[in-house]
């Protein structure tokens, strides 16, 4: 049931009544338009349905894998258009990380490592950072593989939201001790960009 208004890459959307025309018009049809093909490949067909709030305490996303790729669901209930936009991103990180081979998983491990070695303290997001944060915060802790899986997939996906970002118009590298320094960002944008190029006529940094 492929119902819905259409998407970029003959994705559907639903509830877009919900979202507003404008939301859908001038945030979430262009930010999905800068994914690259590559991405949209790897996931298959994707439904976003946009609610106004979903079940779960302070749930503003969430995913399931269907037989042809995946359903998204948003909740817009007080999210500002551009932070919708910037979920539906995260959604798509998430997303992708699901659908990696091993040996790529081995490659952004290894980028992570790299960061690691360096000390390099602050994250991509709120949630990578929280993550990194609980994987050093003991011995124990950071030998632990199932922690480091789950700050490797959390910084994977706001990574990837930020590269899809970073196509969709300009940004600015946020600063501040929590974030992560913009030498090491433009490393995994790279990164991305190298497995994951962007569509013709879009270009990473201008």
């Amino acid at each position: 049931m492929r119902g819905g208004e259409r998407l970029p890459y003959g994705w559907r959307l639903l509830g877009a009544g919900v979202a507003g025309a404008e939301t859908v018009r001038n945030f979430l049809r262009p930010a999905l338009k800068a994914a690259p093909p590559e991405i949209a490949a790897r996931l298959g067909f994707c439904r976003v349905a946009v609610r106004p709030e979903l079940q779960g305490e302070r749930v503003t996303s969430a995913w399931t894998r269907t037989a042809l790729g995946f359903d998204i669901e948003l909740a817009a209930e007080g999210i500002e258009p551009h932070d919708l936009a910037l979920e539906l991103l995260r959604c798509l990180g998430q997303a992708l990380w699901e659908k990696l081979r091993e040996p790529e998983r081995a490659a952004w491990l290894k980028l992570l490592e790299a960061e690691l070695a360096a000390a390099v303290e602050g994250e991509i997001d709120e949630d990578a950072f929280e993550r990194k944060r609980a994987l050093f915060a003991n011995r124990e802790a950071a030998r632990d593989p199932g922690l480091l899986l789950e700050y490797a997939a959390a910084s994977f996906a706001g990574t990837v939201a930020e590269y899809i970002h970073a196509l969709w118009h300009d940004v600015t590298v946020r600063a501040g001790a929590e974030r992560l320094p913009a030498a090491w960002l433009r490393r995994r944008l790279e990164f991305l960009a190298r497995r994951y190029p962007p569509a013709h006529g879009r270009r990473l940094f201008g």
